[in-house]
């Protein structure tokens, strides 16, 4: 059995994220979704809560799909979570090119520490490059409309933190 494992803290989950998470279950029959603990960033929503937004996020996906797609805490290094799950390959998905500078690191240190899990990019689509959770946050903080970034119920969870109504997607201005 082919086990990946596509790690990131998910505050939220985007589209974008989804977009990697779709296309990841093509290449591997049980996907692993790691969800860092990482109290470095501050995250918006608990963990239960990302666990709990990507489940639902993935339980079409995998009806679809017929891959088992997991959600899995985890807050040692990467390079051990993917042994704890069985992993042998990490999915990463990458929007520019300052992303894969960090990957490119990232990847040679994950090689020294364990040779045998490798590390496979997939790029963004084109319409999710710039989708970046940080910044979803910050639009939704300041009462924008982020319904193109992240499904209706990551929007509406959202709105409800910032304590604003759910708005529906704006049409298009002629």
């Amino acid at each position: 059995m082919r086990i990946g494992l596509y790690p990131g803290t998910f505050d939220p989950v985007t589209l974008g994220h989804m977009d990697i998470i779709r296309r990841a279950t093509a290449l591997v029959d049980r996907l692993v979704i790691g969800v860092a603990i990482n109290r470095d960033k501050g995250p918006l929503f608990s963990l239960e809560e990302r666990v709990e937004m990507l489940e639902a996020e993935c339980r079409l996906l995998t009806a679809e799909t017929g891959v088992e797609i997991v959600a899995h805490p985890f807050e040692n290094l990467l390079i051990d979570c993917a042994r704890d799950v069985g992993a042998g390959v990490i999915i990463r998905g990458l929007r520019a090119v300052a992303d894969f500078e960090y990957e490119f690191q990232m990847v040679g240190m994950n090689r020294k520490l364990d040779a045998s899990i490798e590390t496979v990019f997939l790029m963004a689509e084109a319409e999710h490059q710039a989708i970046a959770s940080k910044l979803v946050k910050e639009i939704a903080r300041l009462g924008g409309d982020v319904s193109k970034f992240v499904t209706p119920p990551v929007n509406a969870a959202l709105r409800a933190r910032f304590g604003a109504p759910v708005r529906p997607p704006q049409a298009a201005r002629p």
